[in-house]
């Protein structure tokens, strides 16, 4: 495993259209670390500049303190797992595999050991000498990252790897990837738009937009206390308000009076707030605490309805695990916690 260190980064492939503007990032050793942004925002290319695959205009790329910029794609260990895997399909998986270690010029005893050591690691060692057209996507997958695996990476690199699988085969492989960077100890680099993957997968995440880090975080932090309103809204629903400060830790709403989170506006400013849809709860008409709202729509998940509330003429999200029946147009009570209203910066 390796510590990363970017510093000023900067990529334009058009003059005055930058990609990545200055970008600084540090990854720890073994740690998976997730970049997560929507289309355009420079993930991509960030991952592809650290692969050896894109020169940059200007930085510097160090893996534990040695400069690597220079180096060509083959030397610097950094593999890349793609999105539509890259695997030749005319060999079987045992070549696959060894690709690289062939490429390096590898024993034949060591490419072997090592080939048959990395397809136990992702379970496929009963499929070494099968064709790739005749595997699974998710099957397909575990190759390309036993391929990665085989040549002892620095740094792994994942380029949004299962958006090709179905929604059942890619919460099995979500599993997979972190058993296995745990178990190798592997430093990786995980690039997606899927906000459910970072959540769930990255031991720090990176929200990324227009060539720049908004927030960096552990993923609690970062989805409970996002610090701008792109970063609140692009990893999850959200309810937003317009707000006045009332005084520190205080202020006013169209639906009411709230205590918050976060720097407080100046008094008498206005601001926006935001507050999940988890964070609200739903009370009977008649309870006495929180604001009254109509019940306008519903939306039923199974385990879980996301109703929407009018109230004070504000359209609110309310997310309910395991929700009891409820008549839309009927009239309930929400009730928002002191402390769950955050005050978002532009």
């Amino acid at each position: 495993m390796a510590a990363i260190s970017i510093r000023g980064i900067s990529k334009a492939y058009s003059p005055g259209v930058p990609v990545l503007r200055d970008l600084d990032l540090e990854i720890r050793a073994g740690e998976l670390f997730f970049l997560l942004g929507p289309s355009g925002c420079g993930k991509s290319t960030l991952l592809r500049i650290l692969a050896g695959l894109v020169e940059p205009d200007r930085g510097s790329i160090r893996f534990d303190g040695e400069e690597i910029s220079g180096l060509p794609a083959e030397k610097r260990r950094a593999p890349m797992v793609f999105q539509n895997y890259a695997l030749w399909p005319h060999l079987s998986v045992f070549e696959n595999v060894a690709f690289g270690l062939r490429v390096a010029r590898r024993s034949r005893e060591e490419i072997r050991r090592i080939v048959r050591e990395c397809l136990e690691v992702v379970r496929l060692a009963d499929c070494a000498d099968r064709k790739i057209p005749s595997l699974s996507g998710g099957q397909q997958q575990r190759v390309a990252l036993a391929r990665a695996l085989a040549v002892d990476p620095a740094l792994l690199l994942l380029d949004e790897p299962l958006s090709n699988l179905d929604a059942r085969l890619r919460d099995t492989m979500r599993g997979e990837i972190r058993r296995i960077c745990r178990e190798r100890g592997l430093t990786a680099l995980y690039v997606t738009h899927d906000r459910q993957e970072a959540l769930s997968m990255g031991d720090r995440i990176a929200v990324m937009h227009k060539g720049a880090i908004r927030q960096l975080g552990v993923p609690e932090t970062v989805y409970n206390y996002p610090a701008d309103r792109f970063t609140a809204e692009f990893l999850g629903d959200i309810n937003l308000l317009p707000v006045t400060a009332l005084r520190p830790g205080s202020v006013s709403t169209p639906v009411g009076d709230f205590g918050i989170s976060g720097d407080p506006p100046a008094p008498g400013s206005a601001a926006t707030a935001a507050i999940r849809p988890e964070r609200i709860r739903i009370l009977p008409a008649g309870d006495a605490g929180g604001f009254p709202a109509r019940l306008v729509d519903r939306c039923y998940f199974g385990d879980r309805c996301e109703w929407t509330f009018e109230a004070a003429g504000i359209r609110l999200v309310v997310s309910e695990n395991a929700p009891p029946p409820r008549t839309v147009g009927g009239e309930y009570r929400l009730l928002c916690e002191p402390g769950h209203l955050l005050i978002l910066g532009e």
